[in-house]
């Protein structure tokens, strides 16, 4: 063993792309987004650093961090509690709910920002996650600001049972309230945006503009070949799939996406 080998961790210098198995040097895979520059693939990028790709010199003021879920039903799963789960989950991540809150300046301009975290219970709509994003629309009606929101969610959080269920409306029922006030919401899925999040707020964008690849559906795609006993498109549920489909509006490059919702927001806030 040299010294190189024996001071340096090389497998911590490369990262291996999901999609094409290339070899990227990690520098340079951050520097890029954490997208594939071989092949273009988006990977997973930490919350923290999404917001910060979104905000001017990545600045930004989180609110409302200190909110946290409560186990109204005593759920064991599996013989572990959800307090257990979610007193893991948070010491893990570093956060105390799957949505950060934010405001933040993209490209001089005012704007209230949300992201979920899918590494938070896989980024599931709990009554935290449905209560922040109240409050944060409520605060851009109050604070004529947009709402832009960034999703990534497998769905409702069955251990909160009809209190997370309940959130669909909740966070639709908001987002009347700023159609009411002609305050403008962007919606931007991710990969993956599934289940009670794709079926309210994440399609009923004013805009919605998805990232390149994105699964963006309700159930999964082997859930409905199970049920109907087909073969599905190798493309179906993905991001380029909807925009044929018309259910999404753009297919945005990663490294375009504040550009293009800034460009967007200076239409709808005129």
């Amino acid at each position: 063993m040299n010294w190189f080998s024996e001071h340096i961790n090389i497998k911590s210098l490369w990262i291996k792309c999901k999609s094409c198995g290339s070899s990227v040097f990690q520098k340079a895979f951050i520097e890029n987004l954490y997208v594939c520059p071989k092949c273009q693939h988006h990977h997973f990028i930490p919350v923290y650093e999404r917001i910060a790709m979104l905000a001017d010199k990545g600045k930004f003021k989180e609110l409302w961090e200190d909110v946290s879920s409560e186990d109204f039903l005593d759920f064991t799963i599996n013989q572990q509690k959800y307090s257990e789960k979610l007193s893991i989950t948070e010491k893990k991540t570093g956060n105390r709910s799957a949505f950060i809150a934010a405001r933040i300046r993209m490209n001089g301009r005012n704007v209230n920002l949300g992201v979920i975290d899918f590494k938070f219970f896989g980024g599931s709509m709990g009554s935290v996650l449905g209560e922040k994003f109240f409050r944060l629309a409520m605060d851009s009606i109050k604070r004529k600001r947009p709402l832009v929101v960034v999703s990534a969610s497998g769905g409702a959080r069955m251990q909160e049972g009809i209190m997370s269920l309940m959130q669909m409306a909740k966070t639709s029922a908001v987002l009347s309230l700023m159609d009411d006030a002609k305050i403008p919401f962007i919606s931007v899925p991710i990969h993956p945006t599934t289940g009670g999040v794709s079926a309210s707020f994440a399609m009923l964008g004013d805009v919605i503009i998805a990232e390149k690849g994105a699964l963006i559906g309700f159930a999964g795609p082997r859930v409905i070949e199970q049920t109907i006993k087909q073969k599905l498109p190798d493309n179906f549920q993905k991001a380029e799939f909807l925009q044929e489909c018309g259910m999404v509006d753009m297919v945005v490059h990663r490294k375009d996406l504040k550009d293009t919702i800034a460009r967007i927001l200076g239409y709808l806030c005129k």
